[in-house]
């Protein structure tokens, strides 16, 4: 009797898929997305790569204004974003953040774990529906905060950073008196993962500015000034034989640097000495 009404239920199933077919190619089609839904979340391994980061609204050809102090100090490594099934998506590895020009904003780069659908065959990953590569934007939703930022290196594998320590020298002619005062041996700058700058040793000598009140060649006025030699060790990337700080600032012979310690803001000073 039971088998009767089963069949007879099938039957009338059948014969209302056959009328309704519309409604019965509705149907299945969203069977079939939940069944891969179903299958992708609970039995396809998840793909994981390793990205680095440069914190901004997202488009590397558009500038914007960076990330104040306050924000940053609110950043942590170790932070996940979660999905719906409550599965981390993104995962803060590491930080790094640098003053940018004498003032409260800083250039920060994050290297992050984040896991995406694609083929590790063709190296074309999509995350959170995204196409994701060098130059993409990504956002992102941690559980304090939110920001956007700029795909600046991507890979399978975790990225390391090689850093190698060189022994740099530091002039500034006709700098004040107070500033070689203020420069502090062993002051140093923590990017937020690694000591990367320290002060080991300065020297400076007397030098004298003239000037004249009326604009002709009669010096009417002299000051102290000071010729200021600084020699500091630095953590560098090395990238087709440039050095590079903080992922983006040259430092060659000739070039200002831009840089900061705990105590004291290097401006106009050049490099002059790389060893």
């Amino acid at each position: 009797m039971n088998l009767k009404k089963a069949l007879k239920f099938l039957k009338s199933l059948y014969r209302f898929a056959i009328d309704n077919y519309f409604i019965s190619i509705f149907l299945a089609c969203i069977a079939f997305v939940g069944f891969v839904s179903v299958y992708k979340m609970f039995f396809v391994k998840p793909t994981y790569v390793y990205v680095k980061v440069k914190m901004g609204q997202g488009l590397w050809w558009a500038s914007t204004q960076r990330p104040p102090m306050w924000f940053v100090k609110n950043l942590k490594a170790g932070v996940e974003e979660k999905g719906l099934t409550g599965e981390p998506s993104a995962k803060i590895l590491s930080l790094h953040y640098y003053p940018w020009w004498e003032s409260n904003q800083y250039d920060v780069y994050l290297i992050m774990k984040l896991r995406v659908t694609g083929s590790k065959k063709t190296g074309r990953y999509n995350f959170k529906r995204s196409s994701i590569g060098v130059g993409a934007p990504v956002d992102f939703e941690f559980p304090s905060l939110q920001f956007s930022g700029t795909i600046i290196e991507i890979s399978k594998k975790p990225i390391k950073e090689n850093l190698i320590t060189k022994t740099i020298i530091l002039t500034k002619k006709w700098a004040f008196p107070w500033e070689y005062d203020a420069i502090q041996i062993g002051d140093k700058y923590f990017d937020g993962q690694d000591t990367v700058f320290t002060i080991i040793d300065k020297t400076a000598k007397d030098v004298y500015a003239e000037y004249s009140s009326y604009g002709n060649n009669y010096p009417i006025e002299s000051e102290v000034k000071k010729n200021i030699t600084v020699k500091a060790k630095i953590k560098l990337q090395k990238t087709y034989n440039l050095f590079v700080f903080g992922n983006e600032q040259l430092i060659g012979l000739g070039k200002t640097i831009n840089i900061a310690t705990d105590n004291f803001t290097f401006t106009d000073y050049l490099v002059t000495e790389i060893e």
